[in-house]
């Protein structure tokens, strides 16, 4: 079997979600909007659901529980590779 050096590539094509949010998750997402486009400066307001996504990933980058889930994962899918391979 041949070892290349690349891994097989993340499929980067996004995806949608279609999802329902608590009206009072809504407005403190909306409230979130505001705040930060007066304090960034910005000419209008944001528009809520933008904010999803680098919450989301602010989120899963600072939970550490989630990184050391996530590198014992990587390391057992490793290991299992090894001695199948």
């Amino acid at each position: 079997m041949t070892k290349l050096k690349l891994k097989p590539l993340a499929d980067d094509k996004p995806v949608k979600l279609t999802m329902e949010l608590p009206a009072a998750v809504f407005r403190d997402l909306q409230s979130y909007a505001e705040i930060l486009a007066r304090t960034g400066g910005a000419t209008k307001p944001l528009e809520p659901a933008k904010l999803i996504v680098p919450m989301i990933e602010r989120f899963m980058a600072t939970d550490r529980a989630f990184a050391k889930a996530r590198r014992n994962a990587a390391q057992s899918a490793s290991v299992s590779a090894e001695r199948s391979g």
